[in-house]
């Protein structure tokens, strides 16, 4: 990873040494190289858990972990074949709605569908290495502990809302499983190797088609309409020309980038991005999230790891090229204040944005699936509206205890 990140500022230096022209500049260092940057840097990460799943379906061990969880998963509405659409969906949502199709029975497999884009799949990955990055970046074993909650928390809840659908939407039981078990093998590390290979492929496919769309328009609702600097903007500007001329060169500078900060403060607030923040940041600050962190949410209904790739973008506006990528992103975030001086990204509002994530539904690709699935458009709405509504819930919780 840090390979990678290094890989991505070095490119970085080198355009903003190359292009001279401000916007153009600002365009391909903070929305192409530092969009699709953000995100591929988790690659490594998403690569290993690709790894391990296939190596478990090659050992012939799913099967027989759909056996043994029958009688478990029964208790919650769910067959014990269910497991392995459950475990898929640690990779993506999408294949685990479509292999729902091995589940017979209507019912559970409806209910199967409801429930896995709960678990954690690799889209969240970044989310979770992003936050866990700002609550702990001295200690790994801390964020183990987190990150690895995140997911337990996903699978609980994928258990409790059916536990709760087979009291009320879906009522009825699962019938025990009865599956033939294949032998036990030695997994093959060439097909482990290939299919982790062609995941991440797609991974990086993504990133640059979807990611790099979402990240110049993201750029562009962020640099336009252009505003005019603030007063104290344009003030501390002279001031530090004067002091430069008289030799304080060190106090000019620090004045210096205290007025571009302000500047790149002003000109978000009033860009296209910063008006679609303002409106919808009443509805979320409960939870602890400001405008920015809206915009974020907002771009991560197209894919969620796009957060990452927009706070990238957000959080760059108005700096200097060299500065970017000397500084990365998470100590921008972590630096980030209010307008109060209070940080965005206490541990409050990190733990608030990490339970949204691992619970809200903002993948249009898998509810588009699901209406396939379910040949109805009530199903995927009933998906978005109860995935939302908990995540909101429990993110308003978790904001307050903390």
């Amino acid at each position: 990873m840090n390979l990678i990140d290094h890989g991505f500022a070095t490119i970085g230096n080198w355009v903003a040494t190359q292009v001279t022209q401000s916007d153009l500049q600002s365009l391909l260092v903070n929305g192409v190289i530092g969009g699709v940057g953000g995100v591929l840097v988790f690659l490594p990460q998403i690569a290993i858990l690709f790894f391990a799943l296939s190596l478990l379906e090659d050992t012939g061990y799913l099967a027989r972990a759909a056996f043994v969880m029958d009688k478990i998963m029964r208790k919650f509405g769910l067959p014990g074949k269910a497991f392995v659409p459950l475990l898929s969906a640690h990779a993506c949502a999408i294949p685990a709605v479509m292999s729902a199709r091995v589940v017979e029975n209507p019912r559970d497999r409806l209910a199967t569908i409801l429930v896995a884009p709960l678990m954690a799949c690799s889209a969240r990955i970044p989310i979770y290495a992003m936050i866990t990055a700002l609550l702990f970046p001295q200690s790994p074993f801390k964020a183990a502990l987190v990150f690895t909650g995140a997911y337990s928390m996903g699978i609980i809840f994928a258990l409790g809302m059916a536990w709760i659908f087979q009291r009320t939407i879906l009522p009825g039981g699962s019938k025990p499983l009865v599956i033939e078990l294949p032998p036990y093998r030695l997994p093959g590390l060439r097909t482990a190797f290939l299919h982790t290979f062609d995941r991440a492929k797609i991974f990086v496919k993504q990133a640059g088609t979807i990611i790099l769309l979402i990240s110049l328009l993201l750029w562009t609702l962020s640099h336009y309409p252009k505003s005019a600097p603030p007063a104290v903007s344009v003030a501390m500007t002279v001031h530090a020309a004067q002091l430069e001329k008289s030799g304080d060169l060190k106090q000019a500078d620090e004045l210096r980038a205290t007025a571009d900060r302000l500047t790149a403060q002003s000109s978000l607030q009033n860009s296209f991005a910063g008006k679609i923040g303002h409106v919808i940041e009443p509805v979320i600050k409960p939870l602890g999230f400001d405008w920015q962190i809206g915009i974020g949410i907002i771009s991560s209904f197209a894919a969620r790891e796009v957060i990452v790739s927009t706070l990238a973008v957000v959080y760059g506006v108005g700096e200097n090229a060299a500065e970017q990528n000397r500084t990365s992103l998470y100590d921008k975030l972590r630096h980030a204040t209010r307008s109060n001086g209070a940080p965005v990204f206490s541990t409050a509002t990190c733990m608030s944005l990490l339970v949204y994530y691992i619970l809200a539904a903002q993948c249009f690709a898998t509810s588009v699936v699901v209406r396939r699935e379910t040949n109805s458009i009530k199903w995927p709405l009933f998906q978005i509206l109860y995935m939302t509504g908990v995540a909101y819930i429990a993110a308003f919780i978790v904001y307050h205890i903390i």
